[in-house]
């Protein structure tokens, strides 16, 4: 499982022009699901972005979780964040997991980071074409893969 993770100001989900999630000061989630992901990876990785000190302090340090500022979180899936591009020009996307895996796994996420965020968090529409607004606040953005924990 991997996510891109954007400490932003203000990130925005709309389809056909229409907007159908959006939050202030907070994450924007971008989330790839890989073909061998668990639940275990969700709760590994729900805990690690929680937890994750990329909001500055007093003294303007990012040394603060989400969870202590308050932030809301905007949770998007997206297979492409497992794209090989090795070969070729065409990234390949065998990796990624198909929708019935990647479905159940993807509201898992949103459910469990919910919880230790103990709030709702927002999201897109699974496998719509969406467009993302976001403007990420430093720039802070973090990867993380939960195959690399080590």
């Amino acid at each position: 499982m991997r996510a891109v993770i954007q400490r932003v100001t203000h990130a925005s989900v709309s389809i056909e022009e229409e907007i159908i999630s959006e939050i202030g000061h907070g994450l924007l989630i971008l989330l790839g699901i890989e073909i061998e992901d668990t639940v275990d990876d969700v709760v590994w990785l729900c805990r690690k972005i929680a937890q994750l000190r990329i909001f500055d302090d007093e003294q303007g340090i990012m040394n603060v979780p989400i969870t202590e500022v308050d932030g809301d979180a905007l949770a998007v899936s997206q297979f492409t964040l497992h794209a090989k591009t090795k070969k070729g020009n065409r990234p390949s996307y065998i990796r990624a997991a198909k929708p019935e895996l990647a479905i159940p796994l993807y509201n898992a996420f949103v459910k469990q980071l919910g919880t230790m965020l103990g709030k709702t968090v927002k999201t897109g529409e699974f496998g719509a074409y969406m467009q993302i607004n976001l403007i990420n606040d430093g720039p802070v953005t973090i990867w993380i893969d939960t195959k690399n924990r080590e």
